[in-house]
């Protein structure tokens, strides 16, 4: 038998339910999507996409940054693996519009709420395509970078070298960039750099064409420089003797046999194989002129990075997604710099901001901490040394 506090409890459910019964019935059905998300072709921007493709190459270009052949090269390539299937409740975006979407993306770095606004896409949507996307790429062009198999492809690299900087047996110049991303969570100073800033480390060998050799992505900010390197598979390559470098040589008859080297700046160890400049004080002129030419030599590695975050400007600013997606936004960014590079003019890219001024220069990533502090081998002293002998040898005799 109910008591009277159960009978009460009773009614008061009752009477609950019946107003969440009216309350449904008055309420409105939830949209799935928004109205203007369906209608693509009236409220997004790739009527005028069309438009540039067709009547303004220049300005495509600056958009994309590719050309229109270019781009219908790169489609062709990863369409297969981005196109999706028409349903009975909506059709799927275009391949061609997902890899606008991704382009886009990478080439102004806009949050993916910005994005819905020129593509009547969602955010979230967005977020999927860009990633699937940059996902597609990376497998189709992982052929773009990839390191010399055999010693002539390695001398191949050093004759280039020496042609436009002048210094003998380099076969590439390393360096390294910080890229930034926002705190993950969770992640206490995990990510936690030398500049207090959040980073993935981008880790590059290049060569004298401005390609990339070799990328590392994705190694926590707050990992030593050294150790950044360090932990690379192709410093273990290198380490252990496994690139296939040729054999030293002769430059200078009468002067010892040089090994082929790549150069680097004060961020890495002085090795048998990596040199980087004399840092100590009062250096000789002789000294004064082997950094010089080391420069030159080196500078190559910083012109790709400055090429590379001037045409893909999502590096420019911190990148708001997790360190497992924002190393494969990086990737693809390395892999589409040197596709553009085989495929476009060496001038395809427009350096010029808003400002007039060139953004080519890659001071706008942060570099890795220079170290000084490391001791090098009586091998790699005298290794570096026999190279200044051999500059400035050079240099008497073309004076």
């Amino acid at each position: 038998m109910c008591s009277k506090k159960d009978i009460l409890a009773l009614m008061i459910i009752a009477e609950v339910c019946c107003e969440d019964e009216a309350e449904s019935k008055t309420r409105k059905p939830r949209k799935w999507v928004k109205d203007w998300f369906l209608e693509k072709e009236r409220f997004s921007n790739e009527k005028l996409v069309r438009h540039l493709k067709g009547s303004e190459p220049i300005d495509y270009k600056n958009y994309l940054r590719m050309t229109c052949a270019t781009f219908d090269e790169l489609l062709y390539k990863v369409a297969p693996f981005i196109t999706k299937q028409d349903t009975l409740m909506r059709d799927a975006i275009s391949a061609e519009t997902r890899l606008n979407i991704t382009l886009r993306y990478l080439a102004k770095g806009n949050d993916f709420e910005d994005l819905k606004f020129f593509y009547a896409v969602s955010p979230q949507a967005i977020g999927k395509i860009v990633i699937e996307t940059c996902q597609a790429i990376i497998h189709v062009l992982q052929g773009c970078i990839k390191l010399p198999k055999t010693p002539d492809e390695w001398r191949k690299e050093a004759e280039l070298f020496e042609q436009v900087s002048g210094f003998p047996n380099c076969i590439g110049a390393i360096d390294g960039k910080h890229v930034e991303i926002k705190k993950p969570a969770h992640s206490g100073s995990f990510y936690f750099n030398y500049k207090k800033t959040f980073s993935i480390v981008l880790m590059a060998v290049v060569n004298a064409n401005l390609e990339f050799l070799m990328v590392d992505v994705g190694q926590n900010g707050r990992v030593s420089d050294g150790g950044v390197f360090s932990n690379t598979t192709f410093a273990k390559l290198l380490s252990e003797g496994n690139l296939q470098i040729p054999q030293s040589r002769v430059v200078v008859p009468g002067e010892e046999s040089l090994p082929y080297v790549f150069v680097a700046d004060d961020a890495f160890a002085l090795t048998k194989n990596i040199l980087k400049p004399y840092t100590r004080y009062h250096l000789t002129r002789q000294q004064e002129h082997f950094n010089a030419k080391l420069s030159s030599a080196r500078v190559k590695v910083e012109n790709i990075f400055g090429i590379l975050a001037n045409r893909f400007q999502v590096l420019l600013k911190p990148i708001n997604l997790c360190p497992e997606k924002a190393t494969i936004i990086v990737l693809t960014c390395c892999y589409l710099h040197n596709f553009l590079r085989q495929k476009d003019t060496p001038d395809s890219v427009n350096t010029t901001g808003s400002n007039g001024q060139s953004q080519g220069d890659g001071n706008n990533m942060l570099p890795l901490e220079p170290t000084h502090a490391r001791n090098s081998t009586n091998l790699a002293k005298r290794t570096r040394d026999a190279f200044c002998n051999v500059i400035n040898h050079n240099n008497n005799t073309n004076q």
